[in-house]
C-alpha cells in the first residue's frame, strides 16, 4: 500500500487535481505536479526540467494546429459566416432552451467528424449566444457538458475524422501488441461507450442543471454589427475551404495541413483580403494559443510521468489483483487509465501507454476482441473529461467565459467528469459483461 501512496502518478495527479480545484492557474499547477512527480521518482531538479521541457515537442503537432484552425476560425469571423450562424440558432430557438444545447452539441459533433476545426469553432460561436443564454436562464454547465459530449463521444463512436484517427490509433497498438482485430471492429464495439456518454448528457442536461441559472447580461464583444444574413461569396468560399480542410486532413492524416490548405482557399480567392493575414493570425493565436500552450505542457508533465517509472510500478501493483476475475481486471485497468489520462490530459497519447500494458493481460485473461477494445478505449478516454488540460474541458471554457462568469474548473471540469467518467466505467464494465 505504501508503493502505490508514494507512486509519482498519483501523487503527480492527485496534486495537479487539488491545485486546479484550489483555482490555480492550470499551466502552473501542470508545472508545479510535473516537477514534484519527478522528484518523488528519485530524479533530481535539473533533470526533472531537462525531461520536461523536452517533452513539450510530443505536442508541436497539436499546438501548431490549434494555432492554424484558430486562425481558420477567426477567418469564418471575418467573413461574417459565424456571426451569420450565431444569428441564425438565436432565430430558430426562440425561447426553446433546450433546442440551443442540442444544436451546439450537434455543432460540436460535426466538428469531430465532417469539418474538423475542433474547439476552435467555440470562442468564435458562443459569445454571441451568451445574452441568448442570459435571457433562456440557461445554466452555462448544461452548455459545457453538450459541447463535451460533441467533443468526445464522436471520436469514440464515428470512424470519421477525428473518429478515424482515434479508432486507428487503438486498432494499430492493440496490433502491435497481439491481438488480431481490423480498424472496422473499433466502431462495433465503442457503441456501448458512446450510449453510456449520451445518457450522462441527457442526464446533465434535463435533471443535474436543468434548473434556471441567474447571469450578469455583460457585454461581450463580436463582430456581428451586420444584420444581413444571407450567404454571399466569401461565405461559400469559406465553407469550400472548411470542406477542402477536411479531405486534405483525411488523406494525408495531417491536421495542420489541412487547415493551411484551408487558409490558402480563403486567401487564394480572395475571400479575405491578403493584407488582413497577419491580423487573422494574431486572433488565431488569441483564441487557441493558451490552450496550444497549456497542449505543450501537458505533453512535458506526460514525458515526466513516463520516465518516472510510475507507469510500470502502478501496473505492477494492480496485476496480481487482475487474475481472479475479468470484472475486476476491468475496473482496475479503468482506474489507473483514468488516473494517467487526468494527468495527461490526452487519451490519444494515452492509447499506446495503456496497449503495451493492457492488451497481455486481457489476452491472458481470455477477453475476447470487443472486449479488448472497449477496456483500452474506456480506459484512454477517461479523464478526458474533467481533466484541466484537456481540450475536451478548455474549449468550452474557451467560449463560456467570455464575460468572466465561467470557472473552467467548477463550471467545466467538475461537471463533465461526473456525467462522463461514471457512465464510461459502467458501460465499459456491462460491455465487458455481455461480450465477455
Amino acid at each position: 500500500m505504501i508503493s502505490i501512496i508514494t507512486n509519482p502518478i498519483i501523487i503527480s495527479v492527485v496534486l495537479l487535481c487539488v491545485l486546479c480545484l484550489c483555482r490555480i492557474n492550470v499551466l502552473l499547477a501542470l508545472i508545479i505536479s510535473s516537477v514534484v512527480g519527478g522528484l518523488a521518482s528519485g530524479e533530481n531538479l535539473s533533470s526533472v526540467m531537462n525531461i520536461f521541457i523536452s517533452g513539450m515537442g510530443a505536442n508541436a503537432e497539436t499546438a501548431l494546429s490549434y494555432i492554424l484552425l484558430g486562425a481558420f476560425a477567426a477567418s469564418m469571423t471575418h467573413t461574417g459566416l459565424a456571426p451569420i450562424l450565431a444569428k441564425k440558432i438565436s432565430n430558430v430557438i426562440h425561447s426553446k432552451k433546450y433546442v440551443l444545447i442540442f444544436i451546439l452539441a450537434g455543432i460540436a459533433i460535426l466538428s469531430q467528424n465532417l469539418i474538423p476545426v475542433h474547439i476552435a469553432f467555440i470562442p468564435i460561436l458562443i459569445p454571441p449566444l451568451l445574452s441568448v443564454m442570459n435571457k433562456l436562464q440557461i445554466d452555462r454547465r448544461s452548455v459545457a457538458c453538450a459541447l463535451a459530449f460533441g467533443l468526445k463521444a464522436p471520436y469514440i463512436v464515428i470512424p470519421a475524422g477525428f473518429g478515424l484517427i482515434f479508432q486507428g490509433l487503438i486498432a494499430d497498438n492493440i496490433i502491435q501488441n497481439g491481438m488480431v482485430i481490423a480498424k472496422n471492429d473499433i466502431w462495433k464495439s465503442t457503441w456501448v461507450l458512446g450510449l453510456g456518454m449520451f445518457i450522462g448528457f441527457l442526464v446533465s442536461v434535463f435533471i443535474t442543471y436543468a434548473k434556471p441559472r441567474q447571469y450578469l447580461d455583460l457585454e461581450v464583444k463580436t463582430n456581428d454589427e451586420n444584420d444581413d444574413l444571407s450567404l454571399n461569396k466569401n461565405h461559400y468560399i469559406t465553407l469550400a475551404a472548411a470542406v477542402l480542410t477536411l479531405v486534405v486532413q483525411l488523406w494525408t492524416k495531417s491536421l495542420p495541413l489541412g487547415a493551411l490548405v484551408g487558409l490558402a482557399v480563403i486567401f487564394g480567392f480572395k475571400a479575405i483580403n491578403h493584407r488582413k493575414m497577419d491580423k487573422l493570425i494574431n486572433e488565431g493565436v488569441g483564441l487557441m494559443g493558451y490552450v496550444a500552450f497549456v497542449m505543450l505542457v501537458a505533453a512535458g508533465f506526460a514525458a515526466v510521468m513516463k520516465s518516472s517509472g510510475g507507469i510500470d510500478s502502478l501496473i505492477n501493483f494492480i496485476t496480481p489483483y487482475m487474475m481472479s476475475s475479468k470484472i475486476i481486471a476491468s475496473v482496475l485497468m479503468l482506474v489507473v487509465g483514468l488516473f494517467i489520462t487526468m494527468g495527461i490530459g490526452t487519451s490519444f497519447g494515452t492509447i499506446p501507454i495503456l496497449a503495451v500494458l493492457y492488451v497481455p493481460v486481457c489476452i491472458k485473461l481470455g477477453f475476447s476482441i470487443p472486449s479488448t477494445i472497449i477496456i483500452i478505449a474506456a480506459a484512454a478516454a477517461l479523464g478526458d473529461a474533467g481533466s484541466p488540460a484537456s481540450d475536451t474541458t478548455l474549449g468550452p471554457t474557451a467560449g463560456l467565459d467570455a464575460d468572466g462568469q465561467h470557472n473552467h474548473i467548477w463550471d467545466t471540469c467538475v461537471p463533465t467528469f461526473l456525467h462522463y467518467n461514471i457512465p464510461l466505467i459502467l458501460f465499459a464494465l456491462l460491455g465487458v459483461f455481455i461480450f465477455g
